[in-house]
């Protein structure tokens, strides 16, 4: 056999082998493609697992929810309000104290001298006085025997008069002196807790010192102040003018309550800047669960709304065109329906159109349906919930 004869068998072969392969591939392609058209013309038929909750007509309860911040009612540096040396600090840190307890001393020396020295002054006006009103005495009776002139009497006078003034003075001297003894004991302005200590017995303070000896706060009652914004103003006005309006404290993940208090008064005015206005709630914070500077969720009750349909939160899914639910046909046939909503209360939603009460709207599972899925339901239908 020649050399090209062996060369074209080769090629052949090879050609063979290539063609054979092509076959085999592409019996395998369309056995693959067939198979996933028979599982996509079977999956409409596959019930999807989901999780239902009956439509009901209920009262709900309707709050409006606001990032805030706590408040103490009451808040002081305590300061000293003359120049010394900080001789005692009489509070412990996170103390409760009441209104007139001494928290520390400042040196007294300096002040009382001071006070002394007035009081010494008074004394001497007063034994003055009374030595110039006996001479006046005097004057007047050689007056009668023509002994004196009435210029000596008018000159006693006005010694008189010029020391009852002085000793006027002297009380004034007195009473500021006083002031400055009594400023030597540092007292609480309020019933309140402590704070830190940040300076130590020892240091000179003075009255224009910027620091604080300590931070005298009162949180019982306390107070929270929150925003809402602007469209809600009038909800909240109108609940004010029924009565008392409910305002519940919750932690920053709005899940646990904390306190619960009244609504106290709205800002005068509402910030353009952001579209909000200010409220402020009051709380009795008897267990001081509401500490100040934390921040809160205030959730104010402003009204309920009687017999509105309502669907638990997770029920409500967003679309293209808007707000839509599940709401499963007696054929157990997943069909999306359109809807228009109110405000939210807890885990409800109220539902002004696109469902009427009794149907079945799925809260779990939505993410496997398309239009006309069969489903099956994995637990039995229950109430939407209230909060």
């Amino acid at each position: 056999m020649s050399d090209s004869a062996a060369v074209r068998r080769r090629r052949g072969f090879v050609i063979a082998v290539g063609l054979a392969i092509l076959v085999v591939g592409g019996g395998f392609y369309w056995l693959r493609q067939g198979s996933e058209r028979a599982q996509a013309q079977r999956a409409p038929n596959r019930a999807v697992p989901v999780t239902v909750a009956a439509v009901t007509h209920q009262d709900v309860p309707i709050y409006l929810t606001g990032l805030g911040t706590v408040q103490a009612t009451f808040t002081v540096g305590i300061h000293s309000q003359v120049d010394g040396k900080l001789e005692q600090v009489l509070f412990t840190e996170g103390q409760h104290v009441k209104k007139g307890d001494v928290l520390a001393k400042i040196d007294p020396r300096l002040y009382q001298a001071a006070l002394d020295q007035a009081k010494a002054k008074k004394a001497q006006d007063e034994a003055n006085l009374v030595s110039y009103v006996k001479d006046m005495e005097r004057f007047k009776t050689l007056m009668q025997k023509s002994f004196a002139t009435q210029q000596s009497i008018d000159q006693q006078q006005a010694k008189i008069d010029s020391t009852k003034a002085s000793i006027t003075a002297d009380v004034a001297a007195i009473s500021a002196a006083q002031t400055q003894v009594d400023y030597t004991n540092i007292v609480a302005p309020s019933d309140g807790r402590m704070g830190v200590r940040m300076i130590d017995p020892g240091n000179i303070v003075h009255a224009g010192d910027q620091a604080n000896i300590a931070m005298l706060t009162l949180t019982q009652p306390t107070a929270v102040l929150f925003t809402l914004p602007e469209r809600t103003l009038d909800d909240v006005r109108d609940a004010m003018a029924r009565g008392q309006v409910q305002v519940v404290a919750y932690d920053r993940d709005n899940k646990k309550a904390l306190s619960t208090g009244t609504l106290q008064t709205i800002d005068n005015m509402i910030d353009q800047t952001t579209g909000t206005y200010r409220l402020k709630a009051s709380f009795a914070n008897e267990d001081e669960r509401l500490w100040p500077g934390e921040f809160v969720n205030a959730r104010v009750l402003v009204g309920t709304a009687v017999n509105a349909l309502a669907i638990p939160n997770a029920a409500v899914q967003r679309g293209p065109d808007g707000l839509f639910t599940w709401v499963i046909t007696p054929k157990n046939i997943a069909e999306p329906h359109p809807i228009e909503v109110g405000p939210a209360a807890g885990n409800i939603t109220i539902v002004t159109s696109g469902i009427n009460e009794g149907d079945k709207v799925v809260t779990d599972g939505q993410y496997k349906l398309q239009t006309g899925s069969l489903v099956t339901i994995t637990t039995a239908p229950a109430a939407a919930g209230s909060s």
